[in-house]
């Protein structure tokens, strides 16, 4: 059965304009998104199975690939592209909610303000956070990114934008995609070629963060800086 062929108030879109968008499951969401279903089910039983198989958690959703998605059927690339972009969307939006000027007091505030950022990501991301003198958020910046593995950092890139925002303290990140909290060799390796550098133009390096998807290392709390 097609959405056309049911009741008005089970139709997404109509109940969208009749009684707002707080009043949508979150499969009618999902089928506003994707526009229709496919020959044997409506978007709404489509939505639904896409749902239930990430556990109805828009957060495992938004880890799939396009092709990942492209494999239920009747949903093809437009479609699968479509939900990226949404789930993309509020991303982004969950990214510019965060405040400016933020003062940055341990690594738990660094934490949390790094975590939209890097906690759900599959490949490696290296983050920097560039301070005031008085901690206070001035800039944040993705330096590199790289492979499921590793992310190479540019040292000289790092401290020339620490320099243009006359920053003069920097709280580093990167996640580690495999959930490992564990600092690696080449981890412990920039921390310290980061630090040294900072030394001699009198910016200090404040923390260095691994972030998984639910937890983090802190090289400060621990005493590695």
């Amino acid at each position: 059965m097609t959405i056309k062929f049911l009741a008005q108030d089970d139709r997404p879109r109509e109940k969208f304009m009749l009684k707002g968008r707080s009043s949508l499951s979150d499969s009618e969401l999902l089928a506003i998104i994707m526009g229709s279903g496919s020959r044997n089910e409506s978007a709404v039983e489509l939505a639904r199975k896409v749902l239930a198989s990430v556990n109805n958690s828009w957060h495992q959703l938004s880890l799939l690939s396009a092709k990942e998605l492209m494999k239920f059927k009747g949903i093809g690339e437009v479609k699968a592209i479509s939900i990226a972009t949404a789930l993309e969307i509020g991303r982004r939006r969950a990214h510019q909610e965060i405040p400016d000027k933020v003062v940055i007091s341990n690594s738990d505030d660094a934490y949390h303000l790094l975590k939209t950022y890097l906690s759900d990501l599959r490949t490696e991301e290296f983050w920097a956070v560039f301070l005031n003198q008085s901690n206070k958020v001035i800039h944040i910046s993705k330096l590199t990114h790289g492979g499921i593995s590793q992310s190479i950092v540019d040292v000289r890139i790092l401290f020339k934008t620490a320099l243009e925002h006359f920053s003069t303290g920097i709280i580093i990140a990167h996640n580690h995609p495999s959930g490992s909290l564990k600092p690696s060799r080449e981890d412990m390796n920039i921390t310290s070629k980061i630090r040294e550098a900072g030394s001699f133009l009198n910016i200090q390096l404040l923390d260095h963060l691994i972030i998984t998807e639910n937890a983090y290392f802190s090289f400060s709390d621990e005493r590695l800086i």
